[in-house]
């Protein structure tokens, strides 16, 4: 089957996270679709399909099923884009039904996902301790200001919050003690961040539950993470600013629009650099 291979989220015509899309008539036995995203080897691959008047989308990593992924949803508005030309697409995924809108921006694309519902709440000390120990953090580097919490915007992740760039960048860890830690928690990442500002953040995503050590764009944690800074009445002003990959060398650019209703939807938008056919 064709794959188009699309950074998304990317900073200008460099860095990003590649993601595989594939676009057919009918979607693929879902053993073809784990294959073809392992051999594809990024961190996700959109598989979409005809429906209604919509898209049935499913998402696979190189060793599991994911129930949404921000990257490839806007790497599948780039290809949607291509295809049939600017325009919102309406998409069913396994849990939940959502949009993206996209169009050309230049060589390049743009595009802006309306994600699922989010919603938050405080994670334990013992599982926050436990992720702590995984990195090699002590409670003192966390930011009091965003506790730990488990938050969800289509997919659940943990976000730990640190007080200082220099943390973030010194993140390291096992992966396959990350990948038992994630599986059995069903946490499809863990989010570290640090808020430079109210309106901007930097952040990490390891996403081992995947296989995958670290994502260098993560729209689905994105949205989560939104989500939960409105629950938590952080000063957002409507929006925020996330930089990811930057200690990867695949420095990203994310952009959350937060509305005021609790649980609604977050848009994350950002744009798409077409890398290659295959």
């Amino acid at each position: 089957m064709d794959v188009l291979r699309i950074a998304a989220f990317s900073d200008g015509n460099s860095g990003g996270n590649p993601a595989g899309v594939v676009i057919g008539d009918v979607l693929p036995d879902a053993a073809d679709m784990q294959r073809v995203a392992a051999e594809v080897g990024f961190s996700e691959t959109a598989f979409a399909a005809p429906e209604g008047d919509g898209w049935r989308v499913r998402y696979f990593s190189p060793e599991s099923e994911v129930p949404f992924c921000g990257h490839a949803t806007i790497a599948l508005g780039a290809a949607l884009v291509r295809k049939f030309g600017d325009g919102v697409f309406k998409l069913a995924l396994n849990q939940a039904n959502i949009t993206v809108e996209g169009f050309r921006d230049g060589a390049n694309f743009a595009a802006a996902l309306q994600s699922p519902p989010t919603r938050s709440r405080p994670a334990s000390s013992e599982l926050a301790g436990e992720a702590l120990a995984l990195f090699g953090y002590q409670p003192g580097d966390l930011d009091p200001a965003i506790p730990p919490a488990l938050i969800h915007g289509g997919a659940d992740h943990l976000v730990l919050a640190l007080k200082s760039r220099e943390a973030l960048a010194a993140m390291a860890y096992e992966l396959k003690q990350g990948q038992a830690f994630m599986r059995r928690e069903g946490l499809v990442t863990i989010l570290l961040a640090y808020a430079e500002t109210p309106r901007l953040s930097h952040t990490r995503n390891p996403f081992a539950s995947g296989g995958v050590y670290e994502d260098p764009a993560t729209g689905a944690a994105t949205a989560a993470f939104a989500g939960y800074l409105r629950d938590l009445g952080w000063p957002h002003g409507g929006a925020i600013d996330i930089l990811q990959g930057e200690d990867m060398g695949m420095r990203s650019r994310l952009h959350a629009d937060i509305p005021p209703a609790p649980g609604s939807s977050i848009r994350v938008s950002g744009t798409a650099r077409l890398m290659d056919e295959g």
